[in-house]
């Protein structure tokens, strides 16, 4: 029989509550509340579905998910329904792959600030982009932008950068032209990082003086202006992080990339090998390292490790995916079906979606395949949250 898959619920059911008990008083009511959510998704806890399926009728118990959007459990369907709506709106054009990051003493002050320079990170590197492009000397052209915003490295350790898909090209001022760029290249990477360097300054110095950063531990002296805009001095000077990668090999090689960076979470239980009550052991990938050691392992103590996974848990209300430019949602219908005119580009197909023959007689189902054969789940009955669920009837069993 398979090991079972190694989870991070195992770990928060294992060694959370003692965590918690530990760090009483640091943590943040949103951090508790993921911690719940992950133990409790697809448990009794939750209820469920009692299931079968149709093609070898075992009976299944499916429980029901969190939906928390740190739950690595939880990111497939989100990311599945999030994708659909995407390929819709798909262009036929080259896509380039933008990534903005902060230089470490920002990234440390965006640790107790979340919000702010969150916000500030995706506001300015859309900001950025959309001024070069529109400036005839570069493009000319009004562009879109879908930007994604991660919060870790791969050991886990706090690194905000966006990630940021754009098309390669723009419309152009009136709106009556599509202006496409060169093959292989989309803006002056080094124009972009200086641009995005003084707008993040100029945000942060904005910021501060209106009292919306907050300083605690050894940073409390960065409240006194002077000593926060001697802070920010040395980094006018140094060359800031924003880098072009290869542009993708057609729009669909765009989904195929989103489908793993939308929805994905500081670790995926793909990446755990095994805890105890001492350690967590994990794969890391090593992104300055090219060949066999690339990958590797790495191994924090319990506490550690829980305390690294909670420090990517997003404030209330912040949105990680973005839309910009012709993409913004306001907008975003009426510009695409312009800009498939302008190039001549029929509108996806819309096979495969719902018609007049759905009915009430058509069986409910379950994203979840049957762990036997693969085949389709039908929901034969449910059970409430924290209630045991009912063996399914007996005329639905099928004779040995």
């Amino acid at each position: 029989m398979a090991q079972a898959r190694l989870e991070v619920a195992d770990i928060f059911r294992a060694h959370g509550p003692a965590w918690r008990l530990a760090n009483a008083g640091n943590i943040s009511l949103d951090q508790l509340k993921v911690m719940s959510a992950i133990e409790r998704c697809r448990t009794a806890a939750l209820g469920g579905h009692v299931t079968r399926c149709e093609d070898c009728a075992h009976e299944h118990i499916a429980y029901n998910s969190c939906r928390n959007r740190h739950c690595p459990k939880c990111q497939a369907g989100a990311a599945k329904a999030w994708l659909a709506a995407r390929e819709a709106e798909l262009l036929p054009v080259r896509y380039f792959h933008l990534v903005f990051t902060l230089p470490k003493p920002i990234a440390d002050i965006a640790h107790q600030n979340k919000r702010e320079i969150y916000n500030l990170l995706m506001r300015v590197s859309a900001d950025t982009v959309i001024r070069i492009a529109a400036d005839p000397k570069h493009l000319g052209a009004r562009v879109g932008i879908t930007s994604v915003l991660h919060t870790w490295g791969s050991a886990m350790t706090h690194h905000p950068h966006v990630h940021m898909i754009v098309p390669g090209g723009g419309l152009s001022a009136d709106s009556t032209k599509w202006i496409a760029c060169r093959r292989n290249f989309f803006l002056s990477v080094r124009v972009l990082s200086r641009l995005y360097r003084r707008l993040i300054l100029e945000g942060l110095a904005r910021l501060h003086e209106a009292g919306r950063l907050q300083f605690f531990g050894d940073r409390t002296k960065f409240a006194d202006p002077a000593v926060f805009h001697a802070f920010l001095q040395p980094l006018r000077k140094i060359d800031w992080v924003v880098y072009a990668k290869e542009p993708f090999a057609g729009p669909k090689a765009v989904l195929a990339y989103l489908s793993r960076y939308t929805h994905r979470v500081a670790i995926s239980n793909s990446r755990l090998i095994r805890f105890d009550a001492d350690s967590v052991t994990f794969k890391v990938k090593k992104y300055r390292v090219n060949g066999a050691g690339r990958h590797t392992t790495m191994t924090l103590a319990t506490g550690e490790f829980i305390r690294r996974f909670l420090t990517h848990v997003l404030p209330k209300g912040q949105h990680r995916i973005r839309h910009y430019g012709f993409f913004g949602n306001g907008n975003r219908a009426a510009n695409i079906a312009r800009i498939r005119g302008l190039l001549g580009a029929k509108p996806p197909s819309r096979e495969g979606t719902c018609g007049e023959n759905d009915n009430d007689h058509v069986p409910r189902t379950i994203a979840l395949p049957c762990p036997c054969c693969g085949g389709r789940l039908i929901i034969e009955g449910t059970f409430a949250p924290a209630q045991h669920p009912r063996a399914p009837p007996e005329t639905n069993r099928t004779a040995a």
